[in-house]
C-alpha cells in the first residue's frame, strides 16, 4: 500500500501543482501520507478503485477524505455469473398440470357477469323503488352511464 500512496502522492501533485502543496500546508509528508495510507487501507485489495478515484479527480484539490468518497462511487464491475440452468421438461409439465385447476377457474370467472349488481339496481330503479344517492352514483360508475 505505501508504493500506492507513493504513486498517488506523486500524481496528485502533478495535477494539482500548488494546490496540492497548499492543502498538505506544515504537515511533514511522511504524516501525510501515514493519514492517507490508513484511510484508503479498505482498498488497498481493490486498486481498481484507486484508479478509477484518479481517472475521476474533482477540478478542485482533494483531501483523504474526499479522495476517498471518490474511492467508494466507483462502479463495482460485473461478478461473471454461471449460465443459468435449462429447466427439465418433464419438471414443467408436472408444474403446469398442477396450475390447470386454477385456470379452469378462470375461465368460469370470465362466464361471470360482475355487474349483475348494477343491472339489478337499475332495474330495481326503473320499477319505481327509491335508491339512495351513493347507490345510483355507483350503479351509474359501473354501467358507464354519464350523468
Amino acid at each position: 500500500m505505501i508504493k500506492a500512496i507513493d504513486r498517488l502522492f506523486h500524481r496528485l501533485s502533478a495535477t494539482y501543482g500548488a494546490d496540492w502543496d497548499r492543502s498538505l500546508g506544515q504537515t511533514p509528508i511522511n504524516d501525510a501520507k501515514t493519514v492517507w495510507a490508513h484511510e484508503l487501507s479498505p482498498f488497498k485489495n481493490s486498486l481498481n478503485r484507486l484508479a478509477w478515484a484518479l481517472e475521476n479527480l474533482p477540478e478542485r484539490c482533494p483531501n483523504v477524505i474526499v479522495f476517498k468518497k471518490l474511492c467508494q462511487s466507483a462502479p463495482v464491475p460485473d461478478a461473471p455469473a454461471l449460465p443459468e440452468p435449462k429447466a427439465d421438461p418433464k419438471r414443467v409439465a408436472e408444474e403446469l398440470a398442477k396450475l390447470a385447476p386454477l385456470r379452469q377457474r378462470t375461465d368460469e370467472h370470465k362466464r361471470i357477469d360482475h355487474k349483475e349488481w348494477a343491472k339489478t339496481l337499475q332495474r330495481r330503479l326503473a320499477d319505481g323503488e327509491k335508491l339512495n344517492m351513493n347507490q345510483v352514483r355507483c350503479m351509474n360508475i359501473a354501467l358507464g352511464v354519464s350523468v
